[in-house]
């Protein structure tokens, strides 16, 4: 049996008030932007993040001695270095956090206003 085709978002006359509103909030300047402060941070702080701990695991599987470096007692460098993992996580977490109150929640609460009122035009 064939299924029938339906025009997907954006076209001509096709899908629901809510489709269409997405279709066109997604094809946006705003959109864009929101996407391009989103990529912004995430990609940076992606990456920043990989190299140190990918560093990390380097130095514990190839530079032993640096890491067995004992700073006070019992406490040696690998130790610290491990529990900055977890620290660097808070760190990204606050800064992401403080991002999106300043840069993205605004722009993605505009958006949003611009969608719902474009479905309940749609739904008229």
């Amino acid at each position: 049996m064939v299924q029938p085709t339906v025009p997907g978002p954006g076209q001509h006359g096709a899908g629901t008030g809510e489709e269409r509103a997405y279709a066109n909030i997604a094809q946006s300047q705003e959109f864009g932007e929101l996407r391009r402060r989103y990529l912004g941070f995430a990609l940076v702080a992606t990456i920043v993040f990989m190299v140190w701990y990918i560093t990390y695991v380097i130095c514990n599987n190839w530079a032993r001695d640096f890491m067995n470096t004992r700073l006070v007692g019992h406490i040696n460098v690998a130790l610290v270095f491990g529990l900055l993992q977890f620290a660097s996580t808070f760190v990204i977490a606050i800064l992401y956090a403080r991002h999106a109150g300043k840069s993205l929640d605004p722009l993605a609460d505009q958006l949003n206003e611009q969608y719902e009122s474009e479905k309940a035009e749609e739904a008229r």
